[in-house]
């Protein structure tokens, strides 16, 4: 776990911000002008007319390592979320150590924004005694450069503390999840694995993936592995026992972690499996597929399909982590990479309009910004299922294209793979809600143009029976008693859950 330093002007709100972003990851919060204050048994501006402020750059330094080194002191190792003064990374000594040990967030905040919130605080901060106007802006013109050789950074003006590091938590791709069980989802390299505490770990993967990437996890965790044939037509009760059978013989015992290293199926089947031996083990979920890392890695459904449906077998159970590493991606090919792109204009269409306008720019800007689009689409996910973690309202708003979409993935025989069948499911529900009258204008159009720009299909197979698809969603797990719910969009950025009874009228 890195250690995530909030640094930038007087006035952007580190402290603020940094409680609010240390409560939503669950780490300590370390405010490091009061770590030196509390030090010296003075106040800042008593150090700063006492001693001058080389000498209070000394105390900030020494401050600084100690903190981190407190932090690095935990077993296991955590990070902290510390703010940092707004010149204490001016000292070359302090940026190197800062960036050696975690990740530098720069908040900034116009000129306008600093002066209203440090009017009463003037006196409190040495630097700025005197004409604030003044000195405030001789101390962001002389830091300007310096500022401005921070890659990552938040603009704060007009946003409340919890928007702010709610953005930082984007911009990072860390995620405490807390609604069902603690765990975090962290965007960033395997070799971070080899920090979580676990005993006898067990890697499960199918034979696509072990060809790429078994070698490499095993090598980190030393690690025994399970591998299972690949795609969804083994997502079966006899896989299922495969590997029970596997974990006995490994000699998994109840403190014992499997880690899932593949895309939703194998994290499914993975997760199921943990969920029941020995009334439940640890596991932790490694995604290797962008479908995977977006949606199917979080929310802690497990499970397995029955011939008569996907996924009608499953529980609830949350992994301990889930570790989504972009660079896993690089060994997909193009259709398995587009078809993870149906789940991103999902959630693009659930939630976020930013996100949707990205996946217009096509597959070549997608491939180039890989880390971006998981971070984002991933961010949506977590909020919607900390919302609602057992699927009993908004959580349903996920199901989007999914109702059309499973039920052309079962016809097609698992000719066509899961993201492909979610865009013709998105396609087929938005012109379905464009004849209810929910839609507004332009909304199909925009969904059509934005699964056609990433190569993804958006029509019905023309041989595909209307009947079969017909059937395979009255069996869809969504139905209650005399209708099954669709999430019919409204607008990019707006859903709405509906109970459809005519099924027919949905395929027109």
């Amino acid at each position: 776990m890195k250690n995530i330093f909030l640094y930038g002007p007087p006035g952007t709100g580190k402290s603020t911000v940094g409680k609010k972003l240390a409560g939503n990851l669950k780490l300590p919060f370390v405010d490091l002008d009061r770590v030196i204050a509390t030090n010296a048994g003075m106040s800042i501006p008593q150090i700063m007319e006492t001693y001058g402020e080389p000498a209070f750059r000394d105390l900030e330094t020494r401050a600084l390592k100690e903190s981190v080194g407190h932090a690095s002191s935990v077993t296991p190792p955590q990070g902290s979320v510390i703010a940092l003064g707004g010149g204490a990374l001016l000292r070359e000594e302090n940026r190197a150590f800062a960036e050696s040990n975690g990740q530098i967030i720069l908040l900034m905040a116009k000129l306008p924004t600093l002066l209203d919130r440090l009017q009463n605080e003037a006196g409190e901060r040495p630097l700025l005694a005197g004409d604030l106007s003044m000195k405030l802006s001789a101390l962001l013109v002389n830091r300007g450069e310096h500022y401005n050789s921070f890659p990552l950074r938040i603009q704060v003006d007009g946003n409340t503390a919890e928007q702010n590091a709610h953005q930082t938590q984007v911009m990072l791709g860390r995620h405490h999840l807390s609604a069902m069980g603690e765990y975090d989802s962290i965007v960033g390299g395997v070799s971070n694995l080899k920090n979580f505490p676990m005993q006898n770990p067990i890697i499960v993967t199918d034979e696509n993936v072990a060809k790429f990437h078994l070698e490499k996890i095993q090598s980190i965790l030393n690690a025994k592995s399970i591998v299972v044939p690949a795609g969804e037509a083994h997502k079966n009760l006899e896989t299922i026992s495969q590997l029970w059978h596997g974990f006995v013989e490994a000699g998994l015992d109840r403190k014992s972690t499997v880690i899932a290293l593949g895309g939703g199926v194998v994290g499914d089947m993975a997760g199921f499996a943990a969920s029941t031996y020995m009334r439940g083990i640890d596991w932790i979920g490694v995604p290797t597929t962008l479908l995977s890392m977006v949606d199917a890695s979080l929310g802690g459904k497990t499970g397995f399909d029955l011939p008569e449906g996907k996924n009608l077998v499953g529980a609830f159970y949350p992994p301990k982590l889930v570790l989504a590493d972009p660079s896993l991606l690089l060994t997909l090919s193009d259709r398995e990479l587009r078809s993870g792109m149906a789940e991103v204009v999902k959630h693009g269409i659930i939630s976020d309009p930013d996100l949707f306008a990205m996946c217009n720019r096509g597959m070549d800007w997608v491939k180039n910004n890989l880390e971006e689009v998981v971070k984002r689409a991933l961010a949506v996910k977590i909020k919607v299922i900390e919302e609602d973690p057992y699927e009993k309202g908004i959580r349903a708003a996920l199901n989007l294209g999914h109702t059309v979409g499973h039920a052309v993935e079962l016809v097609s025989k698992f000719e066509l793979r899961h993201g492909e069948a979610i865009a013709i499911g998105m396609v087929a529900e938005a012109q379905y809600s464009a004849r209810v009258g929910l839609a507004t204008v332009g909304l199909v159009e925009a969904v059509t143009e934005s699964l056609k720009a990433l190569g993804l299909p958006i029509h019905i197979p023309e041989d595909m029976p209307r009947g079969e698809i017909i059937r395979a969603m009255r069996m869809d797990k969504k139905k209650n008693a005399k209708a099954i719910r669709f999430a019919l969009p409204v607008e990019i950025g707006r859903v709405e859950l509906v109970d459809v009874t005519d099924l027919e009228e949905v395929l027109e």
